[in-house]
């Protein structure tokens, strides 16, 4: 079982940026990466960003490319994602997601979900 705590999150003007931060519990050393998922309102579900916890690899979705960036705190078990440039099409609940094994590199969400928070943009 791995158990996650997101943070971070809120409201922000179009063009503003946000920080959410994820820290991981239990059994963390059967990570295989971590990243964030949103399912964006009438549209399909989306992984954000993720990490490779062994050697820091990283992906993103295309629609925010070049705006976010994900990173990771190995001592503190904990996943970062920094997001920039944000816009209204950005909106979403944010749900921090593990995988131990490579779900995220198929393109697919990891077994292990945290309880979400909300981002909201405004135009």
């Amino acid at each position: 079982q791995v158990d996650l705590v997101e943070s971070g999150g809120g409201s922000v003007q179009a063009g503003g940026s946000l920080s959410l931060s994820c820290a991981a519990s239990g059994r963390t050393f059967s990570r295989y990466s971590m990243g964030w998922v949103r399912p964006p309102p009438g549209k399909e579900r989306e992984i954000v960003a993720f990490i490779r916890w062994s050697d820091a690899y990283t992906r993103y979705g295309d629609s925010v490319k070049g705006r976010f960036t994900i990173s990771r705190d190995n001592a503190k078990n904990t996943v970062y994602l920094q997001m920039n440039s944000l816009n209204p099409e950005d909106t979403a609940v944010y749900y921090c997601n593990a995988a131990t094994n490579t779900a995220h590199m198929a393109g697919r969400p990891g077994a292990y979900w945290g309880q979400g928070t909300q981002v909201t943009v405004s135009s």
